[in-house]
């Protein structure tokens, strides 16, 4: 009889899986640290972009906003100086208080722009940041002679922004601690126009000035004169005699004190920007942003406050 013949499986008894016959996945590159000109490219976008947004809010959105309280805070002080008869009116033989740099002296009501503005004595850039300015080496508004003021055109609430408005004719009224004063517009002036008449004796006139121009872009200054049609006070010397006013307190001036806080801010900036290079590489950009994106920006503010006082102080 013969023997059965053994049939060889067609299948090997050990067949590798489906899932063991697909290749290993490839490995993700690693990405590479950043190199150290990376970092310093990092950082000084960082700088410069702290620097622009810190000197677009500070000119605009925050500078409106604290000429607004600086507004309402000199209001309340001169109300209270007036109340108790203690605002300045210049120092003379009789008496009387020498205003101080800084200091409210008068309050300007302008009916035909909706203007009402407390004006401070000094006409610095950051005078001026406050709202309108005295000129320090012309005696003071309501007084026999020529008062000089001066206000911004756009940045820090922008207070002179429409006294190209102002025609002849136009009446407004200045209150000092001598009482409340009436001017007259005699219309407005700029470079290479004719100076307006004399005073006569025991007369007063008052200029407004501010720049002249598109915002940000002056092509000249713009003065206002207006005559005194009320009675003329006693006047008592300007504060600063004819020719010594600093050069920082004149129209279209920077303001030079400016430089040295603007250098230790701008330190300050650039250590923090290195720093935030250094932890973008370590910790990743969402802890970086959460830390760094505060400090920069605080940082951007302070050194765009003392930048936005190198500009022209009527700006």
């Amino acid at each position: 009889m013969t023997a059965p013949v053994a049939v060889a499986d067609a299948a090997p008894r050990h067949a590798p899986s489906p899932v063991d016959s697909r290749p290993p996945a490839p490995s993700s590159p690693r990405r590479p640290a950043a190199g150290p000109g990376l970092r310093v490219v990092g950082a000084a976008l960082s700088i410069l972009a702290a620097l622009l947004l810190g000197f677009v809010v500070d000119v605009g959105l925050v500078g409106d906003l604290r000429h607004a309280r600086d507004r309402q805070v000199d209001y309340a002080d001169f109300r209270s100086a007036l109340a108790n008869g203690v605002a300045p009116v210049g120092r003379s033989a009789g008496g009387g208080t020498a205003p101080a740099p800084g200091e409210p002296v008068a309050l300007l009501e302008i009916p035909a722009l909706h203007l009402r503005e407390v004006v401070r004595e000094g006409t610095t850039a950051g005078d001026l940041a406050r709202g309108a300015g005295h000129r320090r080496d012309t005696t003071l508004p309501g007084q026999a002679g020529v008062s000089v003021i001066m206000g911004r055109q756009a940045t820090y609430g922008g207070s002179f922004r429409l006294l190209g408005d102002l025609t002849e004719g136009d009446r407004f009224t200045v209150t000092t601690g001598q009482g409340k004063h009436t001017y007259k517009v005699i219309g407005p002036r700029r470079a290479g126009d004719p100076q307006p008449p004399a005073l006569t004796a025991g007369r007063g006139r008052l200029t407004l000035t501010t720049a002249d121009g598109t915002p940000f872009m002056p092509r000249g200054i713009l003065r206002v004169d207006a005559d005194l049609v009320s009675d003329a006070q006693p006047t008592p010397p300007a504060a600063v005699p004819p020719g010594a006013l600093p050069e920082d307190e004149k129209p279209m001036a920077m303001q030079q004190t400016a430089w040295l806080p603007l250098v230790l801010w701008g330190q300050a900036l650039v250590l923090a920007a290195a720093a935030v290079a250094w932890a973008h590489a370590r910790w990743g950009r969402p802890h970086t942003w959460v830390v760094g994106v505060p400090l920069l920006g605080a940082l951007g503010l302070a050194v765009a406050d003392q930048a936005a006082l190198l500009l022209p102080n009527l700006l």
